[in-house]
């Protein structure tokens, strides 16, 4: 008799965690997968700031491992959420550990998250948990500080490099933007760092303001 064939897109994401935490590797690895996207969506805003992509990348993937293998599947909050918040803890760790090496580029950073490049409102879940946690007050300054960020941002870019900022703060690889745009790879690195220098710029000039 064969072995049955396992449908991994019918599987909620609780599910896969109720599976990894019964010894189910193949479980956690459909989550990791599931959750790569996301991981590089938290850390990007960051490394547009200073610092090394690849680095936080990969702490935000500690920070998905830790969720997937200490999810309680039985708590009220969605693993997303959960999952979410465990990423950029982690991520922001990092990032305050380096802060306390003064020759780090990452001493100086700022957030400049994908909601705030399209002027949606926040989209993730777990960056709505945490601002629960403010009075309406803070909340307000928050997203004006955020809103003029994106303000200054916003004027020192091309139309292309706003296209650009928006596909790779989404999480999009650079093959995907090179596709969605109809350009080169090259291209597409080339625009991201000139991204990065005018962010610097701004951070150098005093234009944002540091957390």
């Amino acid at each position: 008799m064969g072995t049955a064939i396992i449908d991994w897109n019918s599987k909620s994401d609780e599910m896969l965690c109720s599976m990894t935490a019964s010894g189910d590797r193949a479980a956690e690895e459909i989550l990791v997968v599931r959750y790569h996207r996301l991981v590089r969506i938290c850390a990007r805003p960051y490394f547009l700031a200073g610092g090394d992509s690849e680095d936080l990348i990969q702490e935000g993937m500690v920070g998905l491992l830790s969720a997937i293998r200490e999810f309680d599947p039985h708590r009220t909050t969605s693993f997303r959420t959960y999952a979410e918040t465990c990423i950029k803890n982690r991520i922001l760790s990092a990032i305050r550990a380096a802060a306390r090496d003064k020759h780090s580029p990452l001493n100086h950073y700022i957030s400049l998250e994908t909601p705030l490049i399209d002027g949606s409102t926040d989209s993730f879940p777990s960056t709505a948990f945490l601002l629960l946690q403010q009075s309406p007050e803070d909340l307000f300054i928050h997203r004006e500080e955020h809103q003029e960020r994106l303000g200054t941002l916003k004027g020192q870019l091309s139309g292309f490099e706003a296209k650009i900022l928006s596909l790779y703060l989404g999480g999009f690889s650079y093959l995907e933007i090179a596709s969605q745009v109809n350009r080169s790879s090259k291209a597409v690195d080339n625009a991201v760092q000139r991204i990065r220098r005018k962010v610097a710029r701004c951070i150098s000039s005093g234009d944002f303001s540091m957390r």
